[in-house]
């Protein structure tokens, strides 16, 4: 039960740390990831809907949610099907050699492959030249992926 209570207060701590935290955030990755948005829904008729806490996968670290045991699974098979390019963060942002936290719902899937950029106007501009601007931050994502979204800010 010790055990139990210190968990929780830590989980509430942990919590509360991030309530106030800013586009600009120590924590790399948010939890669920994408916003909770399930990853599997992507590539299904009907586009990406929430996942929910009954089915769910951490896969390197990161929390995923699904909205069927049947997308989980999927997922669960062949992550990197589903995974997000750039870790979820805004491809425009990344071909600028920075890192923006993706819209689940500014996304575009290309070649099977989901790219999420920060907002619908930002996507509008990615759109223009998406070969190019995937070339632009397939060069740049090696240099960036484990640098912090604030120190690329303050570049």
């Amino acid at each position: 039960m010790k055990q139990v209570l210190k968990s929780v207060f830590l989980f509430a701590l942990l919590t509360a740390g991030f309530a106030g935290s800013g586009v600009v955030a120590e924590e790399e990755y948010s939890l669920p990831a994408i916003q909770g948005y399930d990853l599997v829904s992507y590539h299904q008729a009907g586009g990406p809907v929430r996942g929910n806490g009954y089915y769910y996968a951490q896969y390197e670290g990161v929390l995923y949610l699904f909205a069927s045991e049947e997308n989980r699974n999927s997922f669960q098979a062949e992550p990197g099907k589903y995974l997000p390019a750039y870790n979820g963060y805004c491809a425009m942002g990344v071909a600028k050699g920075k890192k923006f936290i993706g819209d689940p719902l500014a996304y575009k899937i290309v070649d099977g492959r989901l790219y999420l950029n920060v907002n619908a106007k930002v996507q509008e501009y990615w759109l223009k030249d998406v070969s190019g601007n995937i070339a632009d931050a397939n060069d740049f994502w090696p240099d960036i992926m484990d640098r912090s979204i604030a120190d690329l800010l303050a570049e």
